[in-house]
């Protein structure tokens, strides 16, 4: 490997744990506490969920821990865990997709949340789709040489 490859992708391990971390600790607050990023993203009255929502609403912060925790795993290797990088970067594209249906077509969602959308997903979409490019060439790479 030549030093500017080696130098282009050693900021992949970083990214992941970071991006492992935040989730960890995201979809733990959501566990712990569901009411919390709703009432910081100041939703209120009917658009707060009840008792089934809530319960709803820490499953998927335990659904994006999880990510988290397969985010830190990956870092150990990206080029070669990259089927993690893709469920993750596929997560958060779909997520979005989601959000944008729920918050403006059947509006059964709180358009408060775009903030969310942009720190748990947006933000990841270049480096996660930088890390499979990299993983891509590396494998188309090793076919040919092998």
């Amino acid at each position: 490997m030549t030093a500017t490859l080696a130098m282009t992708r050693a900021w992949m391990p970083y990214c992941l744990i970071l991006a492992g971390i935040y989730n960890v600790v995201w979809g733990a607050v959501v566990v712990i506490s569901p009411r919390f990023v709703f009432e910081l993203a100041g939703v209120s009255g009917e658009m707060m969920p009840n008792a089934v929502g809530l319960a709803i609403w820490q499953c998927v912060g335990m659904i994006v821990g999880v990510y988290g925790v397969g985010y830190i795993a990956a870092a150990t290797n990206p080029l070669r865990h990259w089927p993690i990088v893709l469920v993750g970067l596929l997560g958060k594209i779909f997520g979005p997709i989601g959000y944008v249906y729920s918050a403006f077509v059947t509006k059964n969602f709180p358009t408060e949340f775009w903030w969310t959308i942009v720190t748990n997903d947006l933000i990841w979409w270049v480096p996660f789709g930088a890390i499979l490019i990299a993983a891509y060439r590396a494998n188309k790479a090793s076919i040919s040489l092998g």
